[in-house]
């Protein structure tokens, strides 16, 4: 099944996110990897890597950011990676919701999950 990591400078920020994709989601693997590892806002590479690695089974790993710097280091995160991961380029909440549904088919591809989790950003929410 395709995994989640959903970066947020904010630790608190990114375990709530994974809170409400893992409702939607199932079995789905979904790591939170959220604020620089000392308490502090920001993020880290090597959280980053740590939950890649929960997150992969095999079958890759979509990447949900929420600003700048999280990105760069997603991106240096996914360089180390030994499997296959991609940063979907969709709001970090209702992509982590959508990208969870997604996961749960089982004909599910990385790119049909990043797919779902970049249509989130055409979502109208009133």
């Amino acid at each position: 099944m395709v995994g989640l990591v959903v970066v947020s400078h904010s630790a608190k920020a990114a375990e709530g996110i994974v809170e409400v994709a893992a409702e939607m989601g199932g079995d789905t693997a979904i790591e939170a990897a959220g604020g620089d590892g000392d308490g502090v806002i920001g993020t880290n590479v090597d959280r980053i890597s740590d939950a890649l690695a929960a997150a992969d089974d095999g079958n890759g790993v979509v990447v949900l950011v929420d600003l700048g710097s999280a990105v760069m280091n997603a991106e240096v995160a996914i360089e180390m990676h030994d499997g296959e991961a991609v940063i979907a380029d969709g709001p970090v909440l209702e992509g982590a919701v959508n990208a969870a549904v997604a996961a749960t088919d089982p004909k599910a591809t990385l790119e049909s999950v990043v797919e779902q989790a970049e249509a989130a950003a055409d979502i109208d929410k009133t």
